[in-house]
């Protein structure tokens, strides 16, 4: 849907990180939720990490995969979609897909991908959106990674055995940026990856019958139609939204 013309205008960000990491419940997630600014950000020297919540293996309509060969399959093809924008670590946590849950093992699991990779960005789906259907894995995987981003990575307490068995250090990320959300605050131009994105995208070959793309349109058209009615009245052609927190310094 096109931006309101009266809405306040979203505060464009331009700088870019040394570190950033992209939390998500499925395969595809990531590129479909910050693919583009993933694209750039690392194209400019950005260390991305990966952090893959579930195997995926029950995101098909083919009843002729087994759960345990769509898992492999969606492995394979989030690597490819990693490489291809230029991801530089890739953690699958292997949780089952469509059982993700607040609990304190994959609160721990998040908090020792933050304090062994260092972000200062952190990106996840957006837990709180209430406009519209979200799947329950996108609910749980932003939730905990919000508690792990405050306070449990940054404070040495929660979690011990991590910094004494393991030598992870706690770790203060600044900011945490939402995709998925109800109102975005910030906004970057991503004309120059966004095709990027879209190669990435459609790694996820399991995936691209189930992508919902209006009939005769791909898949690209369908993620440039909404990038560039995000970007309308910012002087650039396609623009990426999210909700962003920052952290007292």
């Amino acid at each position: 849907m096109p931006r309101d013309a009266n809405a306040p205008k979203l505060e464009i960000v331009t700088n870019i990180p040394d570190k950033a990491m992209v939390i998500f419940a499925h395969p595809d997630d990531a590129e479909i939720g910050s693919g583009g600014v993933v694209a750039k950000w690392a194209a400019a020297g950005c260390e991305v990490t990966y952090v893959l919540c579930t195997n995926g293996a029950a995101g098909t309509a083919d009843r002729s995969l087994t759960p345990a060969a769509l898992a492999r399959k969606r492995a394979e093809e989030q690597r490819a979609a990693a490489d291809f924008v230029g991801v530089r670590h890739v953690v699958m946590l292997g949780y089952p897909d469509g059982g993700l849950e607040d609990t304190r093992e994959l609160l721990g699991d998040v908090v020792a991908a933050i304090r062994r990779y260092r972000p200062h960005t952190v990106f996840v789906h957006d837990p709180y959106r209430m406009k519209g259907f979200q799947h329950r894995d996108h609910r749980k995987a932003g939730i905990a990674t919000t508690d792990a981003v405050y306070p449990y990575a940054r404070d040495h307490l929660h979690f011990p055995e991590q910094i004494t068995r393991d030598g992870l250090e706690p770790h203060k990320v600044r900011e945490l940026w939402y995709w998925g959300m109800d109102e975005p605050d910030v906004i970057v131009d991503v004309t120059d990856s966004i095709d990027r994105q879209i190669a990435g995208l459609i790694r996820h070959e399991s995936q691209v019958p189930g992508f919902n793309v209006p009939a005769g349109h791909t898949i690209g058209e369908r993620v440039k139609k909404n990038a560039a009615e995000h970007a309308e009245g910012y002087g650039f052609q396609y623009g990426a939204v999210f909700r962003r927190l920052i952290a007292r310094r």
